[in-house]
This record gives C-alpha cells, sequence and structure tokens, in this order.
C-alpha cells in the first residue's frame, strides 16, 4: 500500500513538474502562428507579387523601344565559289562614253564587286496612340492586382477559421480527458465504498468492474485523441513536436449577443470575382482593340561599310543613314484572332458574372445560418447547464444510495452515463458556439 501511494505521489509530481515547464499557448498566438508557418498564405502573397510584376510588364507597352542590329554577310559567287563577283566590261561602252566626254576613258576588262558587307543601325520607337489596346490591357492587370488582394485576403480568413477549428478542437480533447478521468474516478470511488462496506453484492462488483474497465478505454481513446490533436496543433503552429502545450484559453461560460451585420453587401470572396469579371471585360476590349492601328514616333540609324574582304571591309566603300518621323501602324489581316481572343475572353467574364450570383446566394444563406446557430445554441446553453447540474446533484444522490446500499450497480451506472452524456454535450455546445463566431467572421464583411 505505501508503495502504491509513493507510486501515485511521484506520478502527480511528475505532472506538475511537466505542467510547469509547458508551452502556455493562446488563440490569438496559434492563430498567428499557423498564419505565419500557411503555405496558402504564402502561395497568395506570391500571387500578389506576381500580379504587380505583371503590371510592370503592361506598362513597358507604354515606354520607347530601343533595338540594335548588326551584320555580316559574304557575297557568293554561284556560278564559281571560288571566285569573287566580277563585272565585265563590254567594249563597246569606252565607244559610247568617248561621243559624250572630252577626254576618253579607258575601263579595265572586268570590276571586282565588293563582297564583303557590315551593316550596324539602331531604331527607336514610341508608341503615342493605341486605341486602347495598351491602356485596357494596364487596366485588366490592375484589376487581377485587386483579384490576387482579395484572394489573399479569403486566404487568410480560411487559414485563422481552421487554426481557431484547431486550436478548440485541441482545448476539447483536453476538456474530454478531464471528464473521462472524472468518470472513471467516480467509477473507481464507487467500488471502493462497495467493497468497504463489507461483503460486496457480487453482481453490483461485477457490473462495477465491467463499467470501469469500459471507463478506462474511454480515458485511453481520449489520451490518444489529446495527443493527436495537439500534435496537428504543433505541426500547423511550427511548434516542436516534443513541446508540451498548456492551451491557456477556456472555453467561455457566458456568450454575448452578436454585433455583425444583419445583411451582407461585399466579401473578400466576391470582391475576386468581381474583379475577375473587369479582369476579363478589360482584357477582352483590349483584344477586341488589336485590331485597330498604332500611332508611333520612330527613328532610326544604319551604318554600312563594304569591301573586298573582312580584313578591309572598313577601309572600302562605308555609308551612313538616319531620319525620324511619324508611323501608323495598320493590322491588315490577322485571320479573325483578334475577335476570337476577345469573345474567349468575354465568355470568361460572363462565367465570373454567374460564379458571383452563385457565391452571393450560397454566402449570403451560410452567413445567416451562422448567424442563426449561434443565436440558437446560445439561448439553449442556459437550459444544457440547468440539464447537467440536475444531472450531476442526481448522480451524487445515487451515488449516495449506493454507498448505502439502497441500489443497484445498474441504476448508478445509468445515472454515471447520463452525466457524462451531458457533460460532453455541454462542451460539444460551447464549441460550435465558438466555431458560428469564427464562421461568421470568416464571411462577414
Amino acid at each position: 500500500m505505501r508503495k502504491f501511494c509513493g507510486s501515485v505521489f511521484l506520478l502527480s509530481l511528475f505532472m506538475t513538474i511537466n505542467s510547469v515547464y509547458a508551452m502556455d499557448l493562446t488563440l490569438n498566438d496559434a492563430v498567428e502562428m499557423i498564419l505565419a508557418e500557411s503555405q496558402d498564405l504564402k502561395k497568395a502573397e506570391a500571387n500578389v507579387k506576381k500580379a504587380e510584376a505583371s503590371l510592370d510588364v503592361a506598362n513597358s507597352n507604354r515606354w520607347f523601344k530601343i533595338e540594335g542590329t548588326a551584320t555580316y554577310m559574304n557575297l557568293v559567287n554561284v556560278k564559281d565559289p571560288t571566285k569573287s563577283y566580277q563585272v565585265s566590261i563590254p567594249p563597246e561602252l569606252d565607244d559610247l562614253l568617248s561621243q559624250y566626254l572630252t577626254q576618253p576613258l579607258h575601263f579595265p576588262a572586268s570590276l571586282d564587286v565588293q563582297d564583303s558587307v557590315f551593316m550596324a543601325g539602331v531604331s527607336v520607337t514610341q508608341p503615342i496612340y493605341t486605341f486602347g489596346k495598351i491602356g485596357n490591357a494596364v487596366k485588366s492587370v490592375k484589376a487581377a492586382i485587386k483579384m490576387a488582394e482579395s484572394g489573399k485576403e479569403v486566404t487568410r480568413r480560411e487559414v485563422s477559421y481552421s487554426a481557431a477549428d484547431i486550436y478548440w478542437t485541441a482545448k476539447m480533447t483536453d476538456k474530454i480527458v478531464e471528464i473521462s478521468r472524472q468518470d472513471l474516478e467516480a467509477a473507481q470511488a464507487a467500488r471502493k465504498s462497495l467493497t468497504s462496506a463489507g461483503r460486496a453484492n457480487r453482481s453490483n462488483l461485477v457490473k462495477i468492474e465491467s463499467d470501469i474497465a469500459a471507463k478506462e478505454i474511454n480515458l485511453s481513446d481520449a489520451e490518444f485523441n489529446r495527443d493527436t490533436a495537439h500534435r496537428m496543433l504543433k505541426i500547423l503552429a511550427g511548434i516542436d513536436i516534443n513541446e508540451e502545450l498548456n492551451l491557456t484559453d477556456e472555453f467561455p461560460k457566458k456568450f454575448p449577443d452578436l454585433d455583425v451585420v444583419k445583411e451582407l453587401t461585399s466579401t473578400p470572396q466576391w470582391d475576386v470575382l468581381n474583379e475577375q469579371i473587369q479582369m476579363y471585360e478589360r482584357s477582352a476590349r483590349s483584344k477586341r482593340d488589336g485590331a485597330l492601328p498604332t500611332l508611333a514616333a520612330t527613328a532610326s540609324y544604319n551604318y554600312i561599310a563594304m569591301g573586298d574582304n573582312m580584313p578591309n571591309v572598313f577601309e572600302g566603300f562605308n555609308t551612313q543613314s538616319a531620319y525620324w518621323g511619324l508611323a501608323l501602324q495598320v493590322p491588315i489581316f490577322s485571320g479573325g484572332a483578334n475577335m476570337a481572343n476577345a469573345t474567349i475572353e468575354a465568355m470568361n467574364a460572363e462565367a465570373a458574372r454567374q460564379d458571383l450570383d452563385k457565391a452571393k446566394k450560397m454566402t449570403t444563406e451560410e452567413y445567416a445560418r451562422a448567424i442563426d446557430k449561434y443565436n440558437h445554441l446560445r439561448g439553449n446553453l442556459s437550459t444544457l447547464e440547468k440539464a447537467r447540474d440536475l444531472a450531476a446533484k442526481a448522480y451524487s444522490f445515487s451515488s449516495e444510495r449506493f454507498a448505502s446500499g439502497q441500489t443497484s450497480a445498474v441504476e448508478l451506472a445509468e445515472v454515471s452515463a447520463g452525466l457524462y452524456q451531458l457533460d460532453m454535450a455541454l462542451l460539444n455546445a460551447k464549441y460550435n458556439i465558438l466555431m458560428s463566431a469564427e464562421s461568421i467572421k470568416k464571411l462577414g464583411e
């Protein structure tokens, strides 16, 4: 008996020391840690940066473009590739020119054509008016940025809701362990009172032993579920698996009235779909405007050098040219690609519009049901608490009667089961009230 008491003392001491060094974790801290670790939220942030980079690409079309080229060519005599190009001078040319010249000229029989050519140039083009092509493309990307930002808010709310859910689930498993342990200890106390009164009734003793065995299994299952929930919370929050957690936030005893709008007018999800519609419509206009001309200012500079071979190409004939002016680029035929692409974007906008209508109906109904559920559960909570307190009194009376031999273990077990079920129902109701409030926060404006 002394050894048993010593073991219990050591176990209690170990649990006390363990709880002292456990990590305290509040709901707000858990939500912030899970938000920081969320891969979905990081992906949403990356989508925002991607959309912003697309805006830089779209805006770059407003500015001038500078293009440079450099080309070297060596002409090949197809008839005789080993020789350079030569032009034969007919003799009659001398006689013809001599009639008009005061001094006669004598041409060689043939002339070598300079077959090494080097060309380099640079051109500058500045769009002046694109008839909506660039403007609508930029507006489409700006709508995409707003859509990405709203999508990030949707993701943040979803992650926050999931974080609150896993926190309160873990807290509920803690409470279930406490309830299961109390239930087991009550059964063990009943067995002790039965055996300490003298010779115990065999049927009562068998029933008590059966209940204790079942309640030990319930406690073991509750502890396993608690460990699983705590492990999931640690993984999502980036906490070391071996760290002990002490969830400091408790289930409230009272729940306040809701201070929320009765009817939704805007949500981040609706904003995403609204901006998606704008993005597709602007993109459709930009694609449609692709069939319109573009007015641009242009300037160019070119340098050309020619010689008999590459080493002396710059010592031979060379020339330079430059120009500036206005250019009107008019698309003539594109095979209907502009209108086809515009039609695709317009159909995407129509699909997004249908999604928005559906989302408004579904979200409005879900929001209203969450408010109704919160108020309904909150209204029944006091009645449930009274029922639980009455069940606790009934169990106290029954246990006293059982200790004095005035009732059977079967009746005690029924009363104990009723108390256990009401404890669980009360705990589940509080969890559902809290998650209804979290659902309202997720869906609300």
